[in-house]
């Protein structure tokens, strides 16, 4: 096992726990107390818990994980997830992307189409609150990268503030792909942060389709700030271990689900 995948599992049990003991995680990912000692200690550097005498308690942050831990879970269902999500894009498109593990594969996967590689023009125009992906599609000559303003976030690399609001409300876009921290049938799409939330909202009211894209764990649960109500989105691409009641309800709601 990777360490960022082990570090993953410690903040996961963290936030489902509140504490964890070196011997139990040790014997949970078949490591060395050693190991798990040494783990403890980068998160604790980075003050993502507190270490205790024989292990850690959460120190209130580890729901919000930084990104590079979040990116080792659901890899392969993130991947087929924005292989689908992309190819509702054609050239030409205008097309908002936040920021997120998932919506990075969308961003990701269009950079490499075929289709909208090559040519003198500029294929696509992406917008973006998301540092992580304006810096990986700046270098790709045909997408247009268009990044909002703001205040960084370093668990999202997500802008947020003023700033980023300024700039979003006056585009108009095609498509917005969102990644979400929950999506319930009840309370619509939300966010851990209320900041991000407001920015994600945004975007989903300037574009003419919003497109949820997230992996199954985060389907019936709530979170502190809405995105967006469930009727204003389109559609839902996620894997195929998604609840059965869950899609049921949404596709009541009159979402379409995408099952990948």
């Amino acid at each position: 096992m990777k360490r960022a995948e082990r570090l993953s599992r410690i903040l996961d049990r963290l936030a489902e726990q509140g504490r964890v003991d070196v011997e139990e995680i040790a014997n949970d990912l078949g490591v060395s107390a050693a190991t798990v000692r040494r783990d403890f200690d980068a998160l604790a550097a980075q003050q993502l818990l507190t270490r205790t005498h024989g292990g850690a308690v959460s120190n209130g942050t580890a729901y919000d994980l930084p990104m590079r831990y979040r990116s080792q879970r659901h890899a392969s269902d993130k991947k087929r997830i924005a292989e689908a999500a992309a190819e509702l894009v054609h050239p030409g498109m205008i097309v908002g992307v936040n920021g997120g593990t998932t919506t990075t594969e969308v961003a990701r996967t269009l950079a490499a189409r075929p289709d909208l590689v090559g040519g003198e023009r500029q294929a696509l125009t992406v917008v973006t609150n998301a540092l992580n992906i304006a810096n990986e599609l700046t270098v790709r000559g045909h997408v247009k990268i268009v990044a909002t303003g703001g205040v960084a976030r370093p668990q999202s690399y997500e802008l947020i503030g003023p700033l980023a609001t300024r700039t979003l409300e006056g585009i108009a876009l095609d498509v917005a792909f969102l990644g979400v921290d929950a999506l319930d049938v009840r309370d619509g799409a939300a966010a851990h942060h209320e900041d991000e939330a407001n920015v994600n909202r945004l975007l989903a009211q300037r574009a003419g389709q919003v497109v949820v894209v997230t992996d199954s764990s985060k389907l019936g649960r709530r979170a502190f700030a809405r995105i967006c109500s469930t009727d204003e989105i389109d559609l839902l691409v996620t894997d195929r271990d998604a609840p059965v009641d869950v899609v049921a309800g949404l596709r009541s709601a009159g979402v379409d689900v995408r099952l990948v």
